[in-house]
């Protein structure tokens, strides 16, 4: 700024000292050139005097004189000239200051030579008819710049040298004053008067500045808090589809740290075709969904352009983890088609003997056997449906359901009597061992989960193999085993045996009978009761379920 300022002050002097300079040598010409004038206008008179008297020696004494006499006849010649042969001279009668003293009798002239001279005329006609001129030669302006060119350029330096020391001091004096402002206290500043209004604008503004400093952070905090808590993803694109925001959300589904994602490419931190897509979408104008697959879960991808001024400014990506709701249709979906087929089979068969029945195709010997199996195929669409109602019981976890103190020793004990039939059939050993110890829960939930688990392990076990359950009191809980010797799980199907109508072996299951939903409702129970369920099993080598009850709920 003080540069700046300097260089102004310096540039007004020296356009001020030379507009001075111009100015003095104009009026010293102008008066030059008027006294020129003067003393020619006074010699004209004298010489012309002096002829009209009869004398002529004034025009020798004039010869000496830096002035110039022309004495020339009325019809132009001339007769006398103090610096010329007048013998070598052309007529004079158009001359404009002869002619025109020829006919007023006194006439002045002005002409500009190609010497750079100014000569001055100014002639008198004489009393015999004769004119004379008296003239003289005056330098231009510019011969006389020039003349006095060294004594300028002199005063000119000594102008320079002053005015830039004294532009240098006040253009310190103006500046430090300004550079020392104090921009976070304005009105605290002891300047010029002239700057207060400026002083009070700059602190008008600070305070605006600062309230919008402080809504935009507020806004900021209130944007990270909304988004760093939200479950969905959230990313913000820019025009080059570059991140300008991510919450943890995103994050944590594109398995990134912060630092690795903001301002970077969107597709250089993954390159999926769907996510691909749904950018070039976007960066179209258009909206986009898709599905995504990252580290093993399913997210819904929704793509919305931002647009301004005619013009795509950016992409707002929401990232949505479906893949609960999409294996929970997949199983309605399945449970459907499972339900559909058990149903549709028991009618089938239902339906197949009643016609023959009906029909009288039916031998009268054989009726009591297609009764028996209408029965049965009835019986078990009873106990299938049973078996969904007691799961969307429990699905709904319904707080109506009573809870009580229940001893699940004993509890296992009464399952186990309700079994032994079918376990002398299979010539299993069933064995119930352990600690009295009570929970609190539903019992009838809690015998069906024992009951489904026993009977799977008579079920599936091997002939003379033995169930053992097991109820042992821990800390802070109350663990239910139950093993067998039975035909075993293989892994693969470890994680899949809760499953609805999942069954492992399908042509033993049509031969055990069984709805298919004994280990669901197992899992389902277990977790009403905030209980922990374990599988462990082999195949060939027997499985165990371990059930572990919470003391207190």
């Amino acid at each position: 700024m003080k540069k700046r300022i300097f260089r102004s002050m310096c540039g007004v002097m020296l356009l001020c000292i030379m507009l001075a300079c111009i100015f003095v040598t104009v009026v010293l010409y102008k008066f030059s050139f008027e006294r020129m004038q003067t003393m020619i206008r006074d010699e004209t008179v004298y010489v012309a005097a002096s002829l009209n008297n009869g004398d002529t020696s004034g025009l020798e004494a004039t010869q000496a004189t830096f002035t110039r006499i022309t004495l020339v006849a009325p019809d132009g010649t001339v007769v006398f000239d103090s610096k010329e042969d007048p013998a070598r001279m052309e007529n004079h009668a158009n001359r404009p200051e002869i002619a025109g003293a020829l006919r007023t009798g006194v006439s002045e002239a002005r002409r500009y030579s190609e010497t750079l001279s100014t000569p001055y005329y100014r002639a008198v006609r004489l009393q015999n008819g004769q004119v004379v001129r008296v003239s003289g030669d005056m330098d231009s302006v510019w011969v006389t710049v020039l003349r006095y060119l060294p004594y300028i350029l002199l005063a000119f330096l000594a102008a320079i040298l002053v005015s830039g020391r004294s532009a240098n001091y006040l253009a310190g004096r103006i500046a430090v004053p300004i550079n020392n402002v104090n921009l976070n206290d304005p009105l605290s500043n002891d300047v010029y008067e002239e700057l207060s209004p400026l002083l009070r604008r700059i602190e008008r503004q600070r305070l605006e500045i600062k309230e919008q400093l402080t809504q935009m952070e507020e806004q900021r905090r209130e944007f990270s808090a909304i988004t760093g808590n939200m479950r969905e993803g959230l990313i913000l694109l820019g025009k080059d589809a570059e991140v300008l925001s991510i919450n943890q959300s995103a994050l944590t589904a594109l398995g990134l740290g912060q630092e690795e994602c903001t301002g970077k490419h969107i597709l250089s931190m993954n390159r999926d075709e769907a996510l691909q897509r749904a950018v070039f979408q976007g960066l179209s104008g258009a909206a986009g969904e898709t599905l995504l697959t990252l580290g093993g879960r399913e997210y819904q991808l929704l793509a919305s352009p931002v647009a301004g001024d005619d013009t795509i400014r950016g992409i707002v990506l929401l990232l949505m983890d479906v893949t609960d709701r999409l294996k929970a249709e997949q199983m309605r979906r399945e449970f459907t088609a499972n339900v559909s087929h058990e149903l549709k089979t028991p009618l089938t068969s239902i339906s197949g003997f009643a016609e023959i029945i009906k029909d009288g195709m039916a031998k009268s010997g054989d009726i009591p056997q297609f009764a028996a199996r209408i029965y049965n195929e009835a019986k078990r669409m009873i106990a299938l449906v049973d078996d969904i109602l007691r799961l969307s019981r429990l699905d709904e976890k319904s707080e109506a359901v009573p809870r009580e103190e229940v001893d699940l020793l004993a509890l296992s004990r009464d399952v186990v009597q309700r079994l032994l039939q079918p376990a002398k059939d299979r010539d299993v050993r069933v064995d119930v061992s352990g600690d009295a110890t009570v929970i609190f829960g539903a019992p009838h939930i809690l015998e069906e989960m024992v009951g489904n688990l026993c009977d799977n392990a008579i079920k599936y076990n091997k002939y003379s193999g033995s169930v053992s359950i097991t109820v042992e009191e821990q800390p802070d809980s109350v663990l239910l085993t139950v093993s067998d010797t039975g035909i075993g799980i293989p892994k693969e199907h470890h994680a899949r045996v809760f499953e609805r109508f999942y069954r492992v072996d399908k042509s033993h299951s049509k031969e055990t009978g069984g709805t298919g939903l004994g280990l669901s409702i197992v899992k389902h129970g277990a977790i009403f009761h905030n209980a922990r369920l374990e599988l462990k099993s082999e195949e060939g080598n027997g499985t165990t379920v371990l059930i572990q009850f919470p003391k207190r709920q």
